[in-house]
């Protein structure tokens, strides 16, 4: 007697098999929990990217500091984050060139926030 419990547990897993639409939503419902392992490995590739971010220059080297001196000055629009993107350095050194660059006399402040400076060409003033 005792036999047949165990062979009543049997038959759910038969329909599964029987009916498409039951086996389709068991691997909908393990699909979900592999869907979170696929998010997980998504964030691991952001990781792969603050990898570029270590690349970036933390301090000017000769060649740096000329090209950026000879480039800056002829971008319409300058900010700190523009110069970061375009020399390959980080957004610290970027503000300190944009400060040195604003004494030279090469650009000019357009705005000046807490979060956000916008700088431009000083040569479109000049003309």
């Amino acid at each position: 007697a005792r036999p047949l419990p165990q062979v009543s547990a049997m038959p759910p897993k038969a329909p599964q098999g029987k009916a498409g639409k039951n086996d389709a939503a068991s691997k909908a419902q393990s699909g979900k929990k592999d869907g979170g392992g696929g998010k997980a490995k998504k964030k691991k590739w952001s990781k792969g990217k603050q990898k570029e971010k270590i690349n970036a220059a933390v301090f000017f080297d000769k060649n740096l500091y000329e090209k950026l001196k000879k480039e800056v000055p002829n971008y319409k629009l300058v900010t700190a984050s523009i110069i970061s993107e375009r020399m390959r350095c980080n957004v610290t050194m970027a503000r300190r060139a944009i400060k040195d660059l604003e004494l030279k006399g090469m650009i000019r402040c357009i705005s000046k926030h807490a979060s956000q400076s916008l700088y431009t060409r000083a040569l479109a003033a000049a003309e």
